[in-house]
């Protein structure tokens, strides 16, 4: 176990498989922020063999300790943990692992399998080998995140979970450790993803301003019908909207999630074409409490996943979403 500065010192962890960019520099600053000044940040770094499954990036996965340990003291980190596999697994791969349950077998878990097992059972190893009192992660990796809060609740582990917000380049592409391996060609396809998560919040954003405006001035297929007479066709076609709205009941009415994965299915849709082609994995609208899909009705906090293959890299992200009457 890894030795604490000062006495009651709060210890703050952020887990990491190195190759560290600005998102874990970020939950690197923000476990200091948690701690303050006199607590103590660890970050780890370990490239988990447990994680991987057959044919999947492992051996050329990036591994860069020495620029890692720059990036994390200048975050904030007090040390980084880097323990050989030997150490963490000694005698080769345990007997004993933890077990995701059926939120790890669905989307990541599915295309994955065994991945989620892997990771909690470093995750948890890492959890006892550096004692924290709160440990960071990002929220980029939706699932696991939401899988360590869970095995954290469920086998009590005396430790406060924090997701921490994704980090993004200027053109929307969710910081990865993985993004080096994408060529200029690459990279511009790979920004279908955030495009289209960006498409489905704006398209939720328009719904419930329409919701809005229908239940303080309620439109009529009257006023419509006067309005397409008169040639006012983009104005005939707003009323016609705005009394939908109203007639399904304003924001009380079924949100449409189905529209939200349709604005985001639309953009993903043209990487098929594209040079070279994004091959969709999956597009999910789920609830974050157990990654199932959520109902056409949902109101409430939702999480719209995406994972998807652009040349030899796969790259996943999500972004967060409220439904109901004043959500975005």
């Amino acid at each position: 176990m890894l030795k604490r500065r000062g006495p009651g010192a709060r210890v703050a962890a952020v887990m990491t498989m190195g190759a560290l960019h600005e998102g874990h520099a970020s939950l690197i600053r923000a476990a200091r922020a948690h701690v303050g000044r006199a607590g103590f940040v660890v970050a780890t770094v370990f490239v988990n063999p447990l994680q991987f499954g057959a044919g999947e990036d492992l051996d050329r996965y990036p591994r860069t300790l020495e620029a890692d340990l720059r990036t994390a003291r200048d975050a904030g980190a007090d040390t980084v943990f880097a323990p050989a596999v030997d150490e963490v697994y000694p005698g080769g791969d345990p007997q004993v692992t933890i077990a995701a349950g059926p939120m790890g077998g669905r989307l990541e878990g599915a295309s994955r399998p065994g991945h989620f097992d892997g990771m909690l059972t470093v995750v948890a190893k890492l959890l006892h080998l550096t004692a924290p009192d709160a440990a960071f992660f990002g929220q980029k990796d939706a699932q696991q995140l939401a899988l360590i809060r869970r095995m954290v609740r469920d086998l009590n582990f005396p430790v406060e979970i924090v997701g921490v917000p994704t980090v993004r380049e200027d053109d929307g592409l969710a910081l990865s450790s993985r993004n080096r391996y994408l060529t200029p060609a690459d990279r511009r396809t790979a920004l279908l993803l955030s495009r289209a998560l960006f498409a489905a919040r704006d398209r939720l954003a328009a719904q419930h301003a329409l919701r809005a405006r229908a239940a303080s001035a309620p439109g009529s297929d009257a006023r419509a019908a006067g309005l397409s007479a008169l040639g006012e066709a983009r104005l005939a076609a707003d009323a016609h909207a705005v009394a939908r709205a109203a007639g399904s009941g304003g924001a009380a009415a079924s949100t449409g999630a189905d529209a939200v994965r349709a604005a985001a299915l639309a953009v993903l849709d043209v990487g098929e074409r594209a040079d070279p082609p994004l091959y969709l994995d999956y597009l999910a609208l789920v609830d974050p409490a157990d990654f199932t899909e959520v109902p056409d009705d949902f109101t409430g906090e939702a999480v719209l996943a995406v994972a998807a293959r652009v040349g030899s890299t796969r790259l996943i992200d999500n972004i967060p979403l409220t439904f109901g009457a004043t959500g975005r």
